[in-house]
């Protein structure tokens, strides 16, 4: 029988695993695949939204290589929906490119700051959510609704936790900015 910790862990197991499947619809199905995409996405958005949940019921409480890279799974699902977004044409190929080079730069000289990643997932994820509202306006509206949900249901935590400590990484990053980042 799974404990909650495993439960959580298999979540964020099956959103890395989406990476996939968004990146390879995106290439095989293109255009067609958008309302398909969207419903995955609000699986992988909604998956990383309760695993933490999930996993903080477990007791005695316990970490794991899955949940100590958590980040970089909400990562790799934002850059398949960007391999989506490109295969389907919704995002030119060298703007893609161009993006992933200078996000590079940007993690290579600052390091994998949580912020800085969460700020790289952040513009695909906008892109896409404008590109669903443009294609498919009653699906499109789902990841808005979603949206709009998920920040009222975590509004104490948004607002006293999660933006002030993003505002203070960024502003920690620009600070530091004449310092390299040494891996």
């Amino acid at each position: 029988m799974l404990n909650p910790k495993g439960i959580a862990d298999l979540i964020t197991l099956c959103r890395g695993m989406m990476a996939f499947l968004l990146a390879w619809l995106g290439f095989t199905h293109g255009v067609e695949a958008l309302p398909l995409v969207i419903l995955v996405m609000l699986f992988c958005w909604t998956g990383d939204y309760v695993d933490g949940g999930i996993a903080r019921l477990n007791q005695p409480r316990r970490t794991s290589w899955l949940g100590d890279h958590d980040l970089q799974v909400d990562l790799i699902v934002s850059l398949g929906l960007g391999a989506f977004l490109v295969g389907a044409g919704f995002l030119n190929w060298y703007i893609s490119c161009g993006y992933l080079v200078v996000c590079g730069l940007a993690v290579w000289r600052f390091g994998p700051d949580r912020n800085l990643l969460m700020l790289v997932q952040a513009f695909i994820y906008g892109y896409f959510i404008w590109v669903a509202l443009r294609e498919f306006p009653q699906t499109g509206r789902w990841l808005v609704v979603w949206v709009l949900t998920a920040t009222a249901l975590s509004w104490r935590r948004f607002s006293n936790q999660v933006v002030p400590e993003f505002i203070q990484g960024m502003r920690s990053i620009w600070r530091n900015s004449g310092t390299p980042h040494n891996p």
